[in-house]
C-alpha cells in the first residue's frame, strides 16, 4: 500500500483490516514508527509498550484470518496514564506512583483488551489528572502538535496530542472539569465525555469521584461512536455506573438533523473570551441550522458560577481520595527512620507536585470544621441550582451549543504562575461536569494564528446519540476533518 497507515481512522483500518488488504501487525509498526519519529518532539507518551503491542497485532490477525471482525479488533489505541493496566506502570503522571503496576485492568481496558486491541502505551497527563495544560505532569510538558511552543490541553494533553499527530488510531481520556473536551478542541479532535454513570470508573484512578468520567479521544465522529460502544455500559464493580440498555451509536450517525432543536445560550459568560471564538460558535450554529436543525435561544443563569462550584466540590473529593497515598502501602516513600509522621510529611511533601497539593489543601480546608456550612455545602446547593438549570433548558432543545474553551492553546509557561488564569480554561466545560451530562468537542473553525478551535455540543442525561448526531452531521458538511497540524 502506498499511502501512510498511520493517518488511518479507526473504521478505515477496519475495513482495510477486513478485507485483508492490510494486517494489523503492518498497521501497529507503521503507527510505533510514527512514535518513534515525532516522540522526541511532541512527548505524547510517558510509557510505550512496543513488545505488547506487536503480540497483540498478531493475535488480532489470527482472529481476523478466522472471519472475525470486532470494530477495534487489531487497532491501535492509546491510554491515558490513570487506567489501570495489568502489569503495566501506571503513575497518574506523579513522582508518588512512579514505579507502581497494577495487579488488574480498568473495566474500560479489559473491554477494548476482549475486543482485540492493540495497547501502544500510556499517555502523559497531568499529575493526578489536576490541570488543563498537561504542564503538571512529573515527566515533563507534552507539546500541541500544531505548534510545538503551546500547550495541548489538559489533563488528557497527551492522548489528545497522539491523536492529533497520528501517534495512535485512537485513545481514552478522562473528564473530570472538562479533561477530554478542553485538549481535543487544543489540538483539533473529537472527544466526547459520557453521561455520569454511563462507563465504568473501575481501575480509573479517582480524582473527584462525583465528577472524573472516561471517554473516547479519536480522529473523526464516526470514530468516537465506535470506541464509545466498546467502553459504555453497566458494570457491576463500579457502584455508580447505571444499568441503562447501551443504542447503537454508529446507527444515529445516519439521521439527519431535521427538527432538532439548538439551544444558543443567551446568559454565557464572554469575560476573556477571545472574539474568535465566539465567532466560529456562532459560524457552527449556522451550519446546523442549514443543515435542518431549529436555533432555540436558552437561559443558563448559574452558568458562571460553575467554575467557583467546581473548585470547592472537586478539591474537597481530591483531598479524601488522595489520603491513601501516604508511603504506607504502595508508591514513592522518605523520611521512615524519622518515624510515622515524619513518613507521611516527607512522601507527601516530595511525593506531590505544586499543583496537587495546592489542590489537597483547598480540599482540606473546604471541608474543615466551621468551613463546611459555608464552603462545601453551599458549592453542593448551587451545583443543584445548575443541574435544575439544565434540565429547564433541555424542555426547550435536544443540544446545547456552546465554546469547548475560551481561547486557543496558550503557550508553554504562559499561565504556570497564575492558577486562576489556568482555572478559566475550563469556563465553559465545567458546569456540564458539575451536571453529569454528556458533551463532545468537535474541531469548529482556527483563530487567527491558525490554531484549532471547538465546538461543544451538551445534551440531556443519557443522550450521547444525539451529540453524535449533531456532530456528525456538522463534520460532514464543515469539511475541516481532513485539515492536519504541519508537522
Amino acid at each position: 500500500m502506498t499511502m501512510e497507515l498511520y493517518l488511518l481512522t479507526i473504521h478505515e483500518a477496519r475495513d482495510l483490516l477486513d478485507r485483508k488488504e492490510i494486517r494489523a501487525q503492518e498497521l501497529t509498526e507503521a503507527v510505533l514508527q510514527r512514535i518513534e519519529a515525532l516522540e522526541p518532539r511532541i512527548h505524547a507518551y510517558v510509557t510505550l509498550t512496543p513488545e505488547e503491542a506487536m503480540e497483540q497485532a498478531r493475535l488480532a490477525d489470527q482472529r481476523i484470518q478466522r472471519g472475525e471482525s470486532r470494530p477495534l479488533l487489531g487497532i491501535p489505541l492509546a491510554l491515558k496514564d490513570l487506567l489501570c493496566t495489568k502489569g503495566v506502570k501506571t503513575t497518574c503522571c506523579s513522582k508518588i506512583l512512579e514505579n507502581f503496576v497494577p495487579p488488574y485492568d480498568a473495566t474500560v481496558v479489559k473491554r477494548l483488551r476482549d475486543e482485540g486491541a492493540v495497547f501502544l502505551g500510556k499517555t502523559n497527563m497531568d499529575e493526578f489528572a489536576m490541570g488543563s495544560s498537561t504542564e503538571h505532569s512529573a515527566f515533563g510538558p507534552t507539546r500541541n502538535p500544531w505548534d510545538l511552543e503551546r500547550i495541548p490541553g489538559g489533563s488528557s494533553g497527551g492522548s489528545a496530542a497522539a491523536v492529533s499527530a497520528d501517534e495512535c488510531l485512537g485513545a481514552l481520556g478522562s473528564d473530570t472539569g472538562g479533561s477530554i473536551r478542553q485538549p481535543a478542541a487544543c489540538c483539533g479532535i473529537v472527544g466526547l465525555k459520557p453521561t455520569y454513570g454511563r462507563v465504568s470508573r473501575y481501575g480509573l484512578v479517582a480524582f473527584a469521584s462525583s465528577l472524573d468520567q472516561i471517554g473516547p479521544m479519536t480522529k473523526d465522529v464516526e470514530d468516537c461512536a465506535l470506541l464509545l460502544q466498546a467502553i459504555a455500559g453497566h458494570d457491576p464493580l463500579d457502584s455508580t455506573s447505571v444499568p441503562t440498555p447501551v443504542p447503537d451509536y454508529r446507527s444515529f450517525l445516519r439521521e439527519d438533523l431535521t427538527g432538532m432543536r439548538i439551544g444558543r445560550v443567551e446568559d454565557l459568560p464572554h469575560e476573556g473570551v477571545n472574539p474568535s471564538v465566539l465567532k466560529a460558535v456562532e459560524e457552527s450554529v449556522k451550519i446546523l441550522v442549514s443543515l435542518g436543525a431549529e436555533e432555540i435561544p436558552v437561559r443558563l443563569p448559574h452558568y458562571a458560577y460553575g467554575i467557583a462550584c467546581y473548585y470547592l466540590v472537586a478539591p474537597a473529593e481530591a483531598s479524601s481520595n488522595l489520603a491513601r497515598y501516604d508511603g504506607v502501602k504502595y508508591g514513592f516513600r522518605c523520611g521512615e527512620s524519622e518515624g510515622l509522621l515524619e513518613m507521611y510529611l516527607c512522601s507527601r511533601s516530595l511525593g506531590f507536585g505544586t499543583e496537587v497539593k495546592r489542590r489537597i489543601m483547598l480540599g482540606t480546608y473546604a471541608l474543615s470544621a466551621g468551613y463546611y456550612e459555608a464552603y462545601y455545602k453551599k458549592a453542593c446547593q448551587v451545583r443543584t441550582l445548575l443541574i435544575q438549570d439544565f434540565r429547564e433548558a433541555f424542555e426547550q432543545c435536544d443540544v446545547i451549543a456552546l465554546p469547548t474553551a475560551p481561547t486557543a492553546a496558550f503557550r508553554l509557561g504562559e499561565k504556570l504562575d497564575d492558577p486562576l488564569q489556568m482555572y478559566l480554561s475550563d469556563l465553559f466545560t465545567i458546569p456540564v461536569n458539575m451536571a453529569g451530562l454528556p458533551g463532545i468537542s468537535i474541531p469548529c473553525g482556527f483563530d487567527e494564528q491558525g490554531l484549532p478551535l471547538g465546538l461543544q455540543l451538551v445534551a440531556g442525561h443519557f443522550q450521547e446519540g444525539n451529540l453524535l448526531r449533531a456532530a456528525y452531521a456538522f463534520e460532514s458538511a464543515s469539511g475541516l476533518r481532513h485539515r492536519r497540524p504541519p508537522l
